[in-house]
């Protein structure tokens, strides 16, 4: 079965989201949960009803179940504030509201691809461009945090002479969308494309950053994600933190770059 609703297109079947002509990357959780809500759309799904659906009863906090939440509204384009497309119900659940087309796979026809425009021709030196980092921490007020982290990377990328990086202003554009490498890539015209995520959990804070090529994901430091954990210092609080984060996630991969130069 094949769901059609805006420019999107679930196939049920295939296990695939699309927007367009351009596969959207999403969890198996994530994927699950969207479609559980579309195929219940004319009523609200209670949370209890997703957890059995989507973890199979196992005990999930409300966090989690947020962050998925979070997760299943970016990849379709929409957001908590919103609520274009998923719809919270207030100590009820969820319902997702837009409009649906169903059909069967044989029957819908496949979406032409459009031409990709032109975009800003590539520099002479590696380029980068850091998007925003999704905040997995299941709580907004941690945004800011997260945007730090990005915010300092940045700076740090910056520092070094040998890069252009694309300013905050412009990559940050990207925040709560949910775009493909080779778009951003195309449209800022850089060489690499730099994404991650933020997980707060007391006093420690979990930074996974993809470094990532853009005509593929292929990664140029030949492992998928570094990764860092950092405690919090008692003393200097969050900054302490984040300029831990610069060290230990920039330091790796710009050095990396620089010897495949």
């Amino acid at each position: 079965m094949i769901y059609e609703f805006g420019s999107y297109r679930l196939d049920a079947d295939r296990l695939e989201l699309w927007c367009g002509a351009d596969p959207i990357a999403v969890e198996p959780q994530v994927f699950s949960l969207l479609l559980h809500l579309i195929e219940n759309r004319e009523r609200v799904v209670s949370k209890d009803e997703l957890i059995d659906t989507v973890w199979r009863g196992r005990i999930v906090s409300d966090a989690t179940l947020s962050t998925r939440i979070n997760a299943a509204r970016r990849a379709i384009g929409d957001d908590g504030r919103a609520q274009a497309v998923i719809r919270t119900a207030p100590h009820r659940g969820f319902r997702f509201v837009a409009d649906v087309t169903a059909g069967a796979a044989d029957k819908v026809e496949a979406m032409p691809a459009e031409p990709d425009a032109p975009g800003p021709a590539l520099p002479d030196r590696p380029s980068i461009a850091v998007l925003p980092f999704v905040n997995l921490s299941g709580d907004a007020a941690r945004d800011y945090f997260t945007d730090g982290i990005c915010e300092d990377i940045i700076m740090a990328l910056s520092n070094a002479r040998s890069f252009f990086v694309i300013a905050r202003n412009s990559s940050f554009t990207y925040k709560d969308r949910n775009v493909d490498v080779k778009t951003v890539g195309r449209e800022l015209g850089v060489h690499y494309v730099l994404d991650g995520s933020v997980r707060i959990v007391g006093e420690r804070a979990r930074v996974g950053v993809a470094w990532n090529h853009r005509t593929s994901r292929q990664n140029p430091l030949g492992v998928p994600w570094v990764k860092a954990e950092f405690q919090k210092c008692r003393k200097t609080g969050n900054c302490c933190v984040r300029e831990r984060a610069e060290a230990g996630v920039v330091g790796p991969g710009w050095r990396s770059l620089l010897r495949t130069r």
